[in-house]
């Protein structure tokens, strides 16, 4: 093993995640010389595998990126939590699959469903998952139940109900990381599939957001950059046509757009091109007039605002990022839902983290616990961050210890 090389790919990946030699040296309980003997590439701080692949762990990257040449950030995986389990078990049923459903009984009323969708929806604003999972099982397999018993003229309306469900179960699945990351693919295309035979641009361009989300989630985020890009050229007539209904959703698709560009290695074209999305996108809120919840997706300027904030995190340009979120009216926030509050409130802990701005990335994740506490304590990705946030913080406060324990970390 070469342990020049070793060192200076830890030091690259150290350095783009914001951590000082002695942040990183407390992260992996060690001292900050020791991180100078590694980074230097000293022959008696040979790093053994297992040291390696702690290193690996704190920096959110896969072993081989310090073993081979610097990759794409690895998303951070959890076992699958029992908030989805339910949800699962009722994708991989084979009636569903195959369509040999069982419909001696008579399925739900449209009115029916539209009332269970719309709930779940709602939780998923208000960030209550425990009961999406409850609630979107059920609402899965009377979705395909009332499609399998649709007359002819009430097919495509049966086949857009079905779309918007699976919409949002892959919305939810995201939300959890690695361990989910198939099903959240499958959920995307059977919605884009529904939408598709629906004949639905709403819900094919708002389909079209989860199967690009989901490329990106695979480790493909230029080609989700391209089919978010392909949906909008293809749908935007159809969509700009329907007023603000059509503009929030033509709208989410550009910010999809900018937050697959910013997935991407930073660099002059991929910051151009997610400068422009964003632009195409603030465009498309001012055309519309303020901010909106059409179809659930509070797109609006202040949306466009927090993706802005969003992609500047994602290229690790913190300062930029604290910047941008300057020009956000704390009132204009407030106004949001929960789900899109505590997301931002978790991208200001990274953009201060990043700014080494501890005390403040530490209150940002207490507030977003605060405001939606499944949102901080079960997903992957914020729990790791509240890890991160603890490890880099010499004496953590009693209020982020208590987080971190509550997040099921070690305090």
């Amino acid at each position: 093993m070469k342990n020049g090389s070793v060192g200076r790919r830890i030091a690259f990946w150290r350095e783009r995640r914001g951590f000082t030699q002695g942040d990183f040296g407390r992260l992996m309980g060690q001292s900050r010389r020791w991180v100078q003997d590694i980074e230097g590439g000293h022959r008696h701080a040979d790093p053994r595998l297992s040291v390696l692949q702690r290193a690996a762990d704190v920096l959110h990257v896969p072993l081989k990126a310090l073993l081979i040449d610097p990759s794409a950030e690895d998303t951070t995986s959890m076992p699958v939590p029992a908030e989805v389990a339910a949800i699962l078990h009722v994708l991989d049923r084979h009636d569903l699959l195959t369509g040999a459903l069982d419909i001696d009984r008579d399925p739900p009323s449209n009115d029916a469903l539209q009332r269970s969708l719309t709930y779940c929806c709602q939780a998923f604003q208000a960030c209550h998952y425990t009961a999406i999972n409850r609630e979107l099982p059920p609402l899965i397999v009377d979705s395909h139940r009332a499609l399998a018993a649709a007359p002819a003229d009430s097919v495509r309306n049966a086949q857009s109900t079905l779309s918007r469900v699976y919409q949002l179960v892959a919305s939810f699945l995201q939300k959890f990381g690695e361990s989910v990351v198939v099903p959240a693919a499958v959920a995307a295309d059977r919605a884009l599939v529904a939408a598709e035979q629906a004949q639905d641009p709403i819900a094919i361009a708002a389909a079209s957001r989860r199967v690009a989300k989901s490329l990106s989630s695979q480790g493909r985020p230029e080609s989700a950059q391209t089919f978010a890009v392909a949906a909008t050229r293809r749908l935007a007539g159809d969509l700009s046509a329907q007023g603000p209904l059509g503009l929030s959703t033509l709208g989410m698709l550009f910010l999809n757009a900018a937050t697959a560009a910013s997935h991407q290695e930073r660099n002059q074209h991929t910051a151009t091109m997610a400068s422009d999305f964003l632009e195409e996108a603030a465009e498309l809120a001012r055309q519309q007039g303020g901010d909106r919840d059409e179809d659930w997706t509070m797109f609006g300027p202040t949306n466009v605002g927090l993706h802005r904030v969003d992609v500047l995190v994602r290229f690790e340009d913190g300062w930029s990022a604290l910047n941008a979120a300057s020009d956000l009216t704390d009132a204009a926030v407030r106004s949001l839902t929960h789900e899109r509050r505590a997301q931002h409130l978790t991208t200001m802990a990274r953009a201060y983290l990043l700014a080494r701005q501890k005390d403040e990335a530490a209150n940002a994740l207490i507030q977003a616990e605060a405001l939606a506490p499944q949102e901080v304590h079960r997903r992957p990705e914020t729990v790791a961050l509240v890890r991160d946030v603890v490890g880099v913080t010499e004496f953590p406060s009693h209020s982020l210890r208590s987080l971190a324990s509550r997040c099921g970390l070690p305090a």
